[in-house]
């Protein structure tokens, strides 16, 4: 609602002035414009805005250079149309490739060519001003909260299907019901594409934000964090296979587990799933609202989660010497579990995080240095 109202006053003010300035008696260009350059974030306003502008002034050459050589007709038409698509794919204006071809024919339909080309180009302008101008007084918001609650959904969704995985672990289960388990785990990547289009748009609404003066930091932060999030889903989905394998080899009246390892596993899955819910309030926790506090409950979940590994472990070899049948399985199954807890392990995440702020940093001053047209010599840089 405060999207829509945003975008609405926004676009009645950009035809305010554009009535002001152009000579169309109706400049609706201007309110166009500004209804497609108000996005949600400031980042995209701006981007979005060049795009725009970009687009309509090649189109309004392209057909100008046009009218001084053909006037309109069928065959003129179709090939304005196609040099003004070839030319949009050529300056890569994204979204507004179609724009280029349609400030092209609408201009090249005028009588007044000149009049209205540049009629046209000044109302783009006002519309892209104005809407680009409306974020700048009118910050709009950051979305870094619904982000954060998509990632400890995420957690907690895999810590649900973990829980689910260790309650059927001491019963016979019928390789059909593992297999819908697995089922499950694969679904959980369409869930982090929607996560992580929520993320982007809160990347977005950082860059350039007035409001925000870690922006980078935070990104970082959120970006690290799903990323993790994301390789453990991958591996809780192997778990799911490896159990889904061990069920084929059982009797249909024999559990997949004997009573002691299968009470061991669903302690270490549990202290697991707890462990992902505490990284994904950490990684989502900014340093004001207990990020300390938040880190202690990751370690002492993962302390206990490695205690319980090291039970299982030793359970899982006495089985293995007496009965040595699907040894390789037993053996994946505790390779996994190490996989996820490296991942979650902090020392493992600071490293990652300083690493990608070291990345970034070094994109920022390479961007930095290309739009710098003054050679080193001048700046008094060595």
């Amino acid at each position: 609602m405060a999207q829509t109202l945003r975008a609405t006053f926004a676009a009645t003010l950009s035809y305010a002035v554009a009535e002001q300035l152009s000579n169309q008696p109706a400049p609706l260009t201007a309110p166009l414009t500004t209804l497609l350059v108000v996005q949600v974030t400031l980042y995209s306003t701006l981007t979005t805005g060049v795009r725009r502008v970009v687009s309509v002034v090649a189109g309004v050459l392209l057909a100008i250079g046009f009218s001084a050589v053909v006037g309109l007709s069928w065959w003129s038409l179709g090939l304005i149309i196609l040099a003004a698509l070839a030319l949009g794919h050529l300056i890569r204006v994204d979204e507004f490739v179609n724009e280029v071809a349609i400030s092209g024919m609408l201009v090249l339909g005028v009588t007044q060519l000149a009049s209205q080309a540049w009629d046209r180009v000044l109302e783009t302008l006002i519309g892209a001003g104005v809407g680009l101008a409306f974020n700048l007084f009118l910050a709009p918001p950051v979305l870094v909260e619904p982000a954060s609650e998509s990632i400890e959904d995420l957690a907690r969704r895999v810590r649900q299907l973990l829980l689910a995985l260790s309650e059927e672990l001491d019963a016979p289960i019928p390789v059909e019901r593992a297999a819908e388990r697995l089922h499950e785990a694969r679904r959980l990547d369409q869930y982090i594409a929607q996560v992580d289009g929520a993320l982007r748009q809160a990347e977005d609404s950082l860059r350039l934000n007035p409001r925000i003066s870690e922006g980078l930091l935070a990104r970082l932060m959120l970006r690290t964090g799903l990323d993790t999030l994301e390789i453990c889903v991958v591996v809780v989905r192997v778990i799911a296979r490896t159990l889904t394998d061990l069920a084929k080899r059982r009797r249909p009246d024999e559990p997949l587990f004997p009573a002691e390892i299968a009470a061991g596993l669903q302690d270490l899955l549990g202290h697991l799933g707890g462990a992902l819910v505490s990284f994904g309030v950490l990684v989502t926790t900014q340093v004001s609202r207990d990020a300390e506090g938040a880190e202690q409950r990751l370690a002492a979940e993962l302390d206990a989660a490695w205690a319980s590994r090291e039970r299982v472990a030793d359970l899982l070899l006495r089985q293995v010497q007496e009965h040595p049948l699907a040894w390789q399985l037993h053996g994946a199954l505790l390779a996994e579990v190490d996989r996820i807890l490296d991942e979650l392990d902090p020392e493992h995440r600071s490293r990652r995080l300083m690493d990608e702020l070291d990345r970034a940093t070094v994109q920022r001053h390479a961007r930095f240095a290309r739009l710098n047209p003054l050679p080193a010599f001048v700046t008094g840089r060595r």
